[in-house]
C-alpha cells in the first residue's frame, strides 16, 4: 500500500514490489496473481486503515456540516503531522496517473468515489439541502476533495488547505440554504 501510495501505480515496478515486500517475484505472482491484484489488496488496506477512520463520521446516520468539517480537519491534521508537502491521497494519486485499461484499478477508484459521494449526499440530506442540488453539490465536494489531497503534495502550508475547505463549505452552506 505505502509503495503504491508514494510512487504511484504505474511507476511501481515488480522489482520495487519485490524489494518492498521481501517476497520473490514468483511469490507475488503465486499469492496475488500480479501487480494488479496486489494493488487491489493494498487499496483494501488503505480503505480500512486510512479512509474509514477519517470518513466514518461523514457516513454516520446523523452527519452534518460539523462532521464534514471534522473530516477535512482530521485529514489536514494528519498530513500536517506527517509533514507537508506530503504523499497526498492514494486514490487521488492513482486517478491522476492510471489509464482506464486497468479495469480492476479503475473499479477500486470508482467504488471509492461512490463512497465519498454517498457520504457527502448523507451530509447534504441531513442539512436539508434542496434535493435538486444534492447530486451536484456532492459531486463538487468529491472533485474538491481529490484536488485538495493532490494539492497537499506540492504545498507546505496546511492553513492554505484549511482556507480552501472553509471557502468551499461556506459556498456549499450558502447554496444548501437557498
Amino acid at each position: 500500500m505505502e509503495l503504491f501510495w508514494s510512487k504511484g501505480y504505474e511507476a511501481t515496478s515488480m522489482n520495487d514490489l519485490v524489494k518492498a515486500t521481501g517476497v520473490s517475484r514468483h511469490g507475488i505472482y503465486n499469492d496475488f496473481g500480479g501487480k494488479h491484484s496486489l494493488f487491489v489488496a493494498g487499496f483494501d488496506i488503505y480503505q480500512r486503515c486510512v479512509v474509514t477512520p477519517a470518513f466514518r463520521q461523514v457516513e454516520s446516520e446523523d452527519a452534518g456540516f460539523n462532521e464534514l468539517t471534522s473530516y477535512f480537519e482530521f485529514q489536514i491534521s494528519q498530513a500536517e503531522s506527517l509533514g507537508l508537502p506530503g504523499p497526498g491521497c492514494l486514490v487521488a494519486n492513482t486517478i491522476t496517473e492510471t489509464t482506464t485499461h486497468h479495469k480492476d484499478v479503475t473499479n477500486c477508484i470508482s467504488i471509492h468515489l461512490q463512497r465519498l459521494r454517498s457520504g457527502f449526499e448523507n451530509v447534504l440530506t441531513n442539512e436539508t439541502c434542496p434535493s435538486k442540488d444534492i447530486d451536484t453539490l456532492s459531486e463538487l465536494i468529491v472533485v474538491f476533495t481529490q484536488g485538495l489531497w493532490s494539492t497537499s503534495r506540492v504545498i507546505d502550508d496546511a492553513d492554505q488547505l484549511r482556507r480552501s475547505v472553509t471557502i468551499l463549505l461556506d459556498l456549499i452552506k450558502h447554496r444548501a440554504q437557498r
